[in-house]
C-alpha cells in the first residue's frame, strides 16, 4: 500500500458529494489499504476517499478507536439513536493546522459494507462518533468549517490566512451540512 498526498481546502474534490462503490474488488481493497497507510503516516484518526482524490463513498478510521472492530465502512448510512450532541475540538488533515469547537451528536449507528461487501453496523459515542460523522460528511462535500456559527467561521478565516499552505485565490464557501 502506498502513502498518498491529502488534498487540501480549495480542492474541488472536497466539495462534490462521492459517489457509491458498486465494485468491491481489488482496486477498492487498494483504496483501502493507501487511506490506511496514508492516516498511519498522518497520524489523524480519520481519513475519507476524496482527501485522496477518489470520489468514492469510503473511509478509515483509526484502529485505537475501535476496540477491535472493522477501521473502516464502505456506502455508510449514519443514523443517530438520540438527541445528545457534544462539543469539543476538531481538525481536518485536509485544513493542516486548524482545530476549532465543532458540535457533533454523542452517538452513531453507522450501516454500511466491509471492504470484501459483508454487511457491518458501527455503534460509536464520543470520538469514534465525531469521526463517523466528519468523515461521512467528506463523502457529501461537507468539511466541519461549514458546521461553525458565524462568529467560529470569522476566527477560522484568520487562522486559514496565516497557514503557509493557504491560497487566498481558492478561498471555499460554507456549505450547510444535510445532517445538522
Amino acid at each position: 500500500m502506498t502513502v498518498v498526498s491529502i488534498r487540501k481546502l480549495g480542492d474541488p474534490v472536497l466539495r462534490e458529494r462521492a459517489k457509491p462503490v458498486t465494485d468491491f474488488d481489488g482496486e477498492l481493497r487498494t483504496l483501502v489499504g493507501d487511506l490506511r497507510e496514508t492516516l498511519s503516516d498522518s497520524g489523524g484518526a480519520g481519513l475519507a476517499a476524496p482527501q485522496l482524490g477518489v470520489g468514492l463513498r469510503v473511509f478509515v478510521w483509526s484502529p485505537q478507536l475501535s476496540d477491535g472492530g472493522p477501521d473502516h465502512l464502505v456506502n455508510p448510512v449514519v443514523d443517530f439513536p438520540d438527541e445528545e450532541e457534544q462539543d469539543g475540538l476538531e481538525g481536518c488533515l485536509s485544513i493542516p493546522g486548524v482545530y476549532l469547537d465543532t458540535r457533533r451528536r454523542m452517538n452513531v449507528v453507522a450501516k454500511g459494507f466491509t471492504v470484501k461487501g459483508d454487511p457491518v453496523q458501527v455503534v460509536g459515542d464520543g470520538i469514534l462518533a465525531r469521526c463517523i460523522q466528519h468523515e461521512t460528511d467528506h463523502l457529501d462535500g461537507v468539511l466541519f468549517i461549514d458546521r461553525l456559527t458565524p462568529v467560529q467561521q470569522e476566527r477560522w478565516i484568520a487562522t486559514l490566512r496565516a497557514a503557509a499552505w493557504f491560497d487566498e485565490n481558492a478561498m471555499p464557501g460554507i456549505k450547510r451540512s444535510p445532517h445538522q
